[in-house]
Parts: C-alpha cells; sequence; structure tokens
C-alpha cells in the first residue's frame, strides 16, 4: 500500500526498478493463474497506467490467495466439527443399544457357555453313534443341534431366574442377574422367554416329526426343574434327564427311532455325568443354600460327596461301555471312554470342596469330557469294517420277502 500511495503522489512517473523485475517475472504466471475476480475490481485497475497496474495485480493475487486459504480452513474446521458433533451421536446410540441388551445377553448367560457346550455333547455323541460304520457323522444335524443346544439353554437359564428371582437376590453369585438385580422386569423376562421358545421352535421344526414329538416332550422337566430344588436334595438329577435329553433326540434325528439298546445306555451315563459336574457347581453356593433353605446334592452328600460322585463316576464309564458294546464300537472308542475315566478320577480327588475358586475351575473342565468322548466316538465310527456293518444292518432290518421255493429250469418227465 506504501507503495502506490508513492505512485500516486509521482504521478505517471515511470515504475522503480523492483516493481519493473515483478511485473517481468510475473507477466506469464499472471494471467494465466490470477485468480477470478469481480469485474469492479478490473474496473478500478484499468483505471490505472500498464506502469502501475502490475504491482496492484500481485498484491490482489497475494490477497485472492489468503482469502482462499481462510476459506478452505474454515471449512475443513466445519466439517471437522460437524463430524465432532455428529460422532458423539451416533456412539450414544449405539451405546444406549448396547446397554438395553446386556441385561438379555446376561439372562440367556452369552458370556458362560459351558452350559452351552454341556447341553450339546449328549446330542453330538448320540449323532456320532448313530453314523453308518466307516462314515462322518451328518454335520449338518450337528449345526442344527448346536444352534438348538445355544437357544435352549438360554431358555432355560431365563426360566430358572424367573422361578428364583427372590432365591438369587440373596445368594452373593447370583444377586447380579438382571432379574435379581431389577435391571429388567418379570415382564420383560416373559415376552423375551417367548421369543427363546419360538427361536427353539422353528429349530425343531427341521427335523422329523418323532423328533419334534420327542423334543417338545422335554419342555416338561425344562420348566419343572427350578422347583426341584425347593422340595429335594436331587435337583441335579432332574437336571442330568433334562440335560441329556439329546442323547434321545439326536439318534431320532437321524435314524427316524430310539434305538434303546444303545441310547438308553448313553442317556444314563449323560444323568450320571451331570450329577457329578453340577454337584461341584452347587459346592460354590453351600453355604448361601443352607441359609436359605434350597436343597442340593452337594448338602446331600457333604463330606462324603468324593465317594458319592466315583460312584456315579463308574455307573457313567459302565453305560457308556455298554453303549458302545451296542453300536460295534472300536478300539478308539473305548480308548476315549478310559481318558475320560481318568479326567473325571482326576477332577474328584483334587477337589476342594470348600474352595469355590476350585469348584468352578473343575466344573469348567467338564466340556473337555464332552470332547474327548465326541472325538472317540467319530474315530471308533471310521475304524469299523463294513462286515459290522453289514452284520448290523441285517440284523437291524426287517424280512419283508416271503420265502419261496425255486422253480425248476427244465420240464419235469411226463409221466405216463
Amino acid at each position: 500500500m506504501f507503495a502506490l500511495r508513492h505512485l500516486r503522489l509521482q504521478g505517471r512517473a515511470k515504475i522503480h526498478l523492483p516493481y519493473a523485475a515483478m511485473a517481468t517475472t510475473a507477466t506469464a504466471t499472471t494471467t494465466k493463474h490470477m485468480p477470478a475476480v469481480p469485474a469492479r475490481v478490473y474496473v478500478g485497475l484499468h483505471t490505472y497506467s500498464s506502469e502501475y497496474r502490475m504491482p496492484r495485480l500481485l498484491m490482489l493475487q497475494e490477497h485472492m490467495t489468503s482469502w482462499r486459504l481462510h476459506q478452505r480452513t474454515t471449512t475443513t474446521l466445519s466439517k471437522s466439527s460437524n463430524q465432532e458433533r455428529k460422532t458423539p451421536h451416533k456412539a450414544t446410540l449405539l451405546q444406549e443399544l448396547a446397554d438395553a441388551a446386556k441385561p438379555y445377553a446376561q439372562l440367556m448367560r452369552i458370556d458362560r457357555p459351558i452350559g452351552t457346550y454341556l447341553l450339546f455333547w449328549p446330542c453330538g455323541w448320540s449323532i456320532a453313534l448313530s453314523a453308518d460304520a466307516g462314515c462322518w457323522p451328518d454335520f449338518s444335524m450337528l449345526g442344527l443341534f448346536a444352534l438348538g443346544a445355544l437357544i435352549m439353554r438360554g431358555a432355560g437359564c431365563t426360566i430358572n431366574d424367573m422361578w428364583d428371582k427372590d432365591i438369587d437376590a440373596k445368594v452373593e453369585r447370583t444377586r447380579t442377574r438382571p432379574l435379581a438385580s431389577g435391571q429388567i422386569t418379570q415382564f420383560d423376562a416373559i415376552v423375551f422367554l417367548s421369543a427363546q421358545l419360538s427361536l427353539g421352535l422353528l429349530v425343531l421344526v427341521q427335523l422329523n416329526w418323532q423328533s419334534i414329538l420327542l423334543g417338545a416332550s422335554s419342555l416338561g422337566l425344562v420348566i419343572t426343574y427350578p422347583l426341584m430344588k425347593r422340595v429335594t436334595y436331587w435337583p441335579q438329577l432332574v437336571l442330568g434327564m433334562c440335560f441329556n435329553w439329546g442323547a434321545l433326540l439326536g439318534w431320532c434325528a437321524t435314524q427316524g427311532s430310539v434305538n434303546l439298546e444303545a441310547c438308553l445306555p448313553l442317556y444314563l451315563s449323560g444323568v450320571c455325568w451331570t450329577i457329578v459336574y453340577d454337584t461341584i457347581y452347587a459346592h460354590q453356593d453351600k453355604l448361601d443354600d443352607l441359609q436359605i433353605g434350597v436343597k442340593s446334592t452337594a448338602l446331600r452328600f457333604g463330606e462324603n460327596t468324593k465317594v458319592w460322585l466315583s460312584c456315579f463316576t463308574a455307573a457313567m464309564l459302565a453305560g457308556l461301555t455298554s453303549a458302545g458294546y451296542a453300536c460295534d464300537q472300536t478300539l478308539p472308542y473305548y480308548t476315549a471312554v478310559g481318558v475320560v475315566g481318568a479326567h473325571l478320577v482326576q477332577q474328584i480327588y483334587s477337589l476342594n470342596i470348600d474352595n469355590p475358586s476350585d469348584c468352578a475351575k473343575k466344573f469348567l473342565s467338564n466340556q473337555q469330557v464332552g470332547l474327548i468322548l465326541f472325538l472317540g466316538i467319530v474315530l471308533g465310527t471310521l475304524l469299523k469294517s463294513d462286515d459290522s456293518k453289514k452284520q448290523s444292518k441285517a440284523t437291524l432290518a426287517p424280512v419283508t420277502a416271503p420265502s419261496y421255493v425255486p422253480l425248476p429250469q427244465s420240464k419235469p418227465d411226463v409221466i405216463s
């Protein structure tokens, strides 16, 4: 600005050397890259002679560059501020949805999948045992039963918490459960249970009609189990009958009927197994159970827990051996049964029934028991010979063709 004022005072005097140099170097670039400016500015510029016009153009170009940089900065800051305003809103919405769903996930024990595993393994055993000799188990059926185990285990937990709402509030380990702590209401739990049972029904109707009837018949055990701890010291027995229903259902789903010779020993073995691991689980809460009057096998067995559990383990192994014999199982199966027995013996005799954390650790290790036996069944079935397959089919297949006498190939001589 000082230079312009100096030029105005000098009239139309020649431009100084610095300005002339600036004009010479900027002539090519100014006309090509000069920013667009309003027409009225050019009118003002053209009032000066060419001697004074170039310095003013350079100053104007610098001013426009600064203005554009300012506009870009303002736009960028505006966008970032808008994003900052929108991001907390989205995060808040997602957080609200997560907070709303969290109590229901806790209600169906999504964060503790051990119950789903323990419910699935008897189903998997039965499906694998029912496979033909030398064949893999039906993986689509295994997937369907795994989904059903997830849904129905969650439904069972919802039913259990609805019955035990007041009891759970008095037990240290369970007082934070959604119903006991008041995070959701009883009505909310009923609506959620309806959705769970509907999903379970959708899974069940994928099976044959014999399996649908058999699966639906277990619902009574699911509903009544939570009441058993109020009236008997053997609620674990009822839980075992409920949790191992899949040992019957899995065979029926693949074969269309239940082979009692194989399925009944398998089912009873699962019941004994459930009594073992759930008694260990119940020792965590035995002091609270004594105070509020809840019954369990942990209280029934007391200091003799290890003796009782050893007896149920022996019964389980005997049942598994009988089921394997009925299915013509091979060496891998019986090896797995032996490993399962060793695992349970180690659990029982290293158990500290007065240490809740040790009880929880031993309880969780039972998912390994189910996996070991399942792998043994699969390998044992794959190694079955074709002769045993033909023999088992011949034993089970009914005779449908009547007996007949073969006709002679040549005509008999006519008796004269």
